[in-house]
């Protein structure tokens, strides 16, 4: 059941994520909310590795924004490298 709570908070936190930083994605508003739940899970997977979470625990919202914010930061770096060694 935590597996779905952290998919459903990732959803969230990739759309705020989205409003949080706007701008042009070259993946648009999907890429944005997978990079979200991913950033949920390391959230999840990072907190449990720090003592911030059990194991039966979906990271909290605020971490998972966090999270999506920082991939979503990558992501956009690396199209941009990409796009300028093309």
């Amino acid at each position: 059941m935590e597996i779905i709570w952290t998919l459903i908070i990732g959803f969230l936190a990739g759309a705020v994520a989205k409003l949080l930083m706007p701008g042009r994605d070259p993946g648009g508003f999907i890429i944005t909310t997978l990079l979200g739940i991913a950033g949920a899970f390391v959230a999840r997977y990072l907190g449990m590795a720090l003592g911030w979470y059990d194991q039966d625990d979906a990271a909290g919202f605020i971490a998972s924004v966090v999270g999506a914010i920082i991939l979503l930061a990558l992501y956009r770096l690396l199209i941009r490298r990409r796009a300028d060694v093309d």
